[in-house]
């Protein structure tokens, strides 16, 4: 991906997984990766996972950043099981 933009941080992996799944599913590629953000307040216990970013290109952001809120909302529907 090309100049990446944080959208934003959520507080451990398993959370930036489940946003990146609304991006993708609405076709928006995306990433996350670990971030500095409450660095020390773990008093440097290894493995505990942490903060991390979700960064969308650019061009994507505003797209990105609409599809958080709708889901936010609670509007981020499942089509297929609308369809069912």
């Amino acid at each position: 991906m090309e100049d990446l933009v944080r959208v934003t941080i959520v507080p451990n992996e398993v959370s930036a997984d489940l946003v990146c799944s609304f991006l993708r599913a609405e076709g928006i590629k995306c990433a996350h990766r670990v971030t500095n953000v409450a660095a020390g307040s773990l008093d440097g216990v290894p493995g505990m996972g942490g903060a991390r970013e979700i960064v969308v290109a650019a061009a994507d952001v505003d797209a990105a950043r609409a599809v958080l809120a709708a889901a936010e909302a609670g509007d981020f529907e499942d089509e297929d099981a609308l369809q069912a």
